[in-house]
């Protein structure tokens, strides 16, 4: 468990235009290439796809994360970005639990994601719920060049998986407080050749901050 701990009266609801001001504020403070106000609506629209929401303390947002479902197999976590000064209590690590929740709640069989190569406290806060690197992409990072970290977390479905997640919030005493999901829901085989997602150039996911161990 994280040594400062999970905020007691943490919450998790569905990110709504209100929260933005919030949500960009933090978004800029933690990366260099920030998503744009537009950018977020765009994404907060596609219902069918697309699964934002927001970490509430009180009416405060602390942190927000993004998924996007593509099939059956595979769905991407877009975001997961925590405010400065409340990193390290497990924050990051409840909105991971709740999306992981999400895709599994859709049929979703595998997740992926891009991390910097640098960043390893994310990486390891992805290897807790079974990301493991398969791939590199070169200077994804435009402002640096630096690389990003392909990680795909396989079989989520499966029982195994759902004993490694069970472990994950025990760790962060997330059982006794995760909220109900029902309010707030609106191939096995991978390769290093990642197709390209169907996003912009300016919304390109990013994995900066990741999460907080």
């Amino acid at each position: 468990m994280d040594s400062a701990g999970l905020p007691r009266n943490l919450t998790i609801a569905a990110m709504r235009r209100r929260h933005l001001r919030t949500v960009l504020s933090i978004e800029r403070a933690n990366y260099a290439s920030p998503w744009s106000g537009a950018s977020f609506l765009s994404e907060m629209m596609q219902h069918s796809t697309r699964y934002y929401t927001v970490a509430l303390l009180g009416r405060t947002v602390v942190g927000y994360a993004g998924l996007m479902v593509i099939d059956s197999e595979e769905a991407h976590v877009n975001t997961l970005t925590v405010s400065v000064e409340y990193q390290h209590r497990g924050i990051g690590t409840f909105l991971l639990v709740d999306l992981v929740k999400e895709a599994m709640d859709r049929g979703v069989d595998n997740l992926t994601l891009e991390v910097r190569a640098s960043n390893n406290t994310a990486q390891a806060l992805y290897r807790r719920f079974g990301f493991v690197p398969v791939g590199v992409r070169k200077g994804y990072y435009e402002e640096t060049r630096e690389d990003a970290i392909i990680m795909w977390a396989n079989s989520i479905r499966s029982p195994e998986y759902a004993d490694r997640l069970e472990f994950v919030q025990s760790r962060i005493g997330m059982e006794a407080m995760s909220p109900s999901r029902s309010s707030r829901s609106s191939t096995s085989l991978v390769s290093s050749e990642y197709p390209a997602l169907p996003l912009s150039r300016e919304n390109k996911p990013h994995m900066e901050n990741g999460g907080d161990l």
